[in-house]
């Protein structure tokens, strides 16, 4: 028995999706606050939707009531509800996780528990690494809600493994996602005609497919092991090479007047990132992943720079300059800096 949280979102619907297309499966439980789009109940197949908030004492009775011996959490939200604030966002993310939590451990059938995490944790600045592994923490401490609330709930996740060590507790912590369907911070920002950079940065960014991401889930749920595992596709790709592959224009600016000229360029698009966001913007983040192979066996389908291709190409960008015309010029670059090279 199964249970994912977060069903009306990406990554829990489509989960969801999934594991109700295992066999092996006996019975797929999806819940959330909010009810899935109609499209998304009929992807879920024979999975079951229960509408119901973790914080609230319902999500222990259908967790008991079911015999639930698996459980999904990937219902943290990266930014504050629109009619909300940061103290509500804490309160869904922390409050929230806490609750489910301590109904697993009170329940005598959960076994296994994986957690959606994220490579915000990390942070970003100018201190970090080329890359992190999991035993690392953040150089600078982030100063976004969602790293402080995804750092407060591993807390809590890790905790529930001590108090009972026989649930395996699996925490993903994920690059920034991207791909066709998905319409996260990274597709965002690169899907504009001009796009702002830091002046003298350029982040190196370390992506992952959304399609590869729900991988790593379902394969942490049917027969992961336990442990904290960063999750990424290969390989980096600098911010203002994505810029150009997306065919926008780069327009560096001066740090303390990144936003404001941001919303100039940008629009109102500028004022969605949060505070984590912009900063991976300017530094980037690039993670360790060799532990997500030996340990949990899982292999990317997706580079980072597919990942970005197959995103640009299939969420319909408007690019400024043609992809073709880039292209040549980047083997041009190569060329040039190749036959110099010989040269000497």
């Amino acid at each position: 028995m199964v249970l994912v949280t977060g069903a009306s979102r990406f990554l829990g619907g489509y989960l969801v999706t999934r594991l109700a297309q295992d066999p092996n499966i006996e019975r797929v439980i999806a819940v959330d606050a909010v009810s899935p789009s109609k499209d998304m109940l009929r992807r879920m197949g024979r999975a079951e939707f229960v509408r119901a908030d973790i914080r609230n004492p319902l999500i222990g009775k259908v967790i008991r009531g079911a015999k639930v011996d698996t459980v999904v959490h990937a219902a943290t939200i990266v930014k504050a509800p629109k009619s909300g604030s940061r103290a509500a966002m804490k309160d869904m993310n922390v409050l929230g996780a806490m609750q489910l939590f301590a109904v697993c451990q009170k329940s005598p059938d959960v076994r296994k528990v994986v957690v959606r995490s994220s490579g915000a944790v990390y942070g970003s600045s100018a201190k970090d690494p080329a890359k992190f592994t999991e035993e690392m923490s953040a150089r600078t401490p982030p100063q976004g809600g969602f790293a402080r609330d995804t750092i407060e709930i591993e807390g809590y996740a890790r905790g529930l493994g001590r108090r009972r060590p026989e649930i395996a507790v699996s925490l993903l912590r994920m690059a920034p996602l991207i791909g066709p369907r998905l319409h996260g911070s990274v597709s965002q920002y690169l899907n504009s005609s001009v796009v702002p950079m830091i002046l003298g940065r350029d982040a190196r960014m370390q992506l992952l497919h959304e399609e590869d991401a729900l991988a790593a889930l379902e394969r942490a749920t049917v027969g992961g092991p336990a442990g904290t595992f960063n999750v990424a596709g290969d390989g980096m790709v600098m911010l203002s090479q994505a810029i150009r592959r997306a065919g926008g224009i780069a327009v560096p600016v001066p740090f303390q007047l990144f936003r404001t000229l941001g919303r100039v360029v940008m629009g109102s698009s500028m004022r969605q990132f949060t505070t984590e966001q912009l900063e991976y913007f300017h530094f980037g983040c690039g993670l360790d992943t060799g532990r997500m192979r030996s340990e949990l066996g899982f292999e990317p389908r997706w580079t980072t720079l597919q990942a970005l291709d197959d995103m640009i190409s299939g969420a319909g960008f408007s690019p400024v300059l043609s992809r073709d015309w880039l292209q040549s010029m980047e083997t041009g670059l190569q060329n040039l800096v190749g036959a110099g090279g010989g040269a000497r």
